[in-house]
């Protein structure tokens, strides 16, 4: 009886350890299977460390394919704290070339980060400043590649085209009405460390950056020249507080050039003030059409056969009494007798303003 239970005792035992084992060797298999390319990923990322690479941003261009928005391509400073090997020596160097205090570039050298961006000093370098920053080959130092938005025609359709911040991202105009398709998907060098920070000798892997999206407007780049030389000589000439313009396709609806003054160079969009940045005048304000809209009161009489441009007559007396407003023309004593065309030609705001109207109020 007692050998019978100690028989039973290992059984049991052996059963356990069995499926034990089998269970260890189930999970094993699924590790190394079907879960090892998210553990490879989770253990990849404790070593390995990314040096930035900024996408191109989408180009602006006009309905023929010019270039209105573009990208030049420039270098900024990136740290890697833990592989320096002289501190004292980095600060000293980079705050002399960068022209910044030796305070200001400690801050860089010495922060506690895995990748420090040395911002705003570090930032858009001139080709100098790089090359000096590159012959000094020290450790942990690297200069990476980041696209300036560029607008070759400066002020040109300022307003509309707007501008972008340091981050290349959207802030006024196109540029933020459009940034997320503007805006690319940034590459990386992948380089591999320990968990100090020293780099490991294994290769670096290259991930390329993804340009944004282009976006083509409406806008013929000869009309807008055309609207900004006039408005130029307006501004000259006359010195008004504000001036615009809209070339349209009265066909499609379609805006093929438009411009305002004051405007400004979306280069140097720092140098202006926000009065000026935020004031696309032809969407902006509000303004009477005045006598521009004579032709379309005068159109819609002629379509509903209310006048006949030939045949009909009007007296311009210079004024009228229209249900007790008093309207006057523009002329003192007014045009005298004229055909519809004739009131047209002259621009006669008693011709249009009462006869036609009158007319038109008849026949809704």
């Amino acid at each position: 009886m007692f050998f019978k239970k100690i028989d039973e005792r290992i059984k049991i035992t052996f059963l356990i350890m069995l499926i034990l084992f089998v269970f260890i060797i189930l999970r094993v298999f699924y590790i190394q299977m079907i879960d090892y390319k998210k553990l490879n990923q989770y253990a990849s990322n404790l070593w390995s460390r990314d040096l930035p690479i900024e996408a191109n941003r989408g180009l602006i261009l006009d309905r023929n394919g010019v270039v209105l928005a573009d990208n030049l391509t420039t270098t900024s400073l990136v740290l890697i704290p833990n592989q320096i090997k002289d501190k004292e020596k980095t600060t000293k160097a980079l705050a002399q070339i960068l022209n910044v205090t030796e305070e200001e570039m400690k801050k860089h050298v010495y922060k506690k980060t895995s990748i420090e961006r040395v911002h705003p000093e570090g930032r858009r370098l001139s080709y100098d400043i790089a090359e000096k920053i590159s012959a000094l080959e020290m450790d942990g130092v690297y200069l990476v590649k980041e696209a300036k938005r560029y607008y070759p025609y400066g002020n040109l359709l300022s307003h509309s085209l707007g501008y972008v911040g340091i981050d290349n991202q959207g802030l006024s105009g196109l540029e933020l009405k459009y940034d997320k398709y503007l805006t690319g998907k940034s590459g990386a060098i992948k380089y591999f460390s320990d968990a100090k920070g020293n780099k490991l000798n294994l290769s670096d892997l290259y991930v390329a950056p993804q340009s944004g999206m282009n976006l083509t407007l409406t806008i013929d780049i000869n009309i807008q020249k055309s609207i900004e030389r006039e408005l130029n000589n307006i501004v000259d000439m006359f010195k008004p507080d504000m001036a615009l313009a809209i070339v349209m396709d009265p066909k499609t609806g379609e805006i093929l050039g438009i411009g305002s003054r004051p405007d400004y160079d979306p280069n140097n969009y720092k140098n202006y003030s926000q009065e000026v940045l935020s004031r696309n005048l032809p969407i902006w304000s509000s303004y009477e059409p005045g006598s521009t809209f004579k032709i379309i009161t005068m159109s819609t009489a002629v379509e509903e056969n209310i006048v006949d441009l030939e045949k009909d007559h009007f007296y311009d007396s210079g004024s009228v009494n229209v249900e007790g407003s008093v309207l006057k023309c523009w002329k003192a004593g007014g045009h005298g007798d004229q055909t519809f065309l004739q009131v047209l030609q002259n621009s006669c705001n008693l011709g249009i303003n009462t006869r036609t109207l009158t007319n038109l109020k008849k026949m809704l």
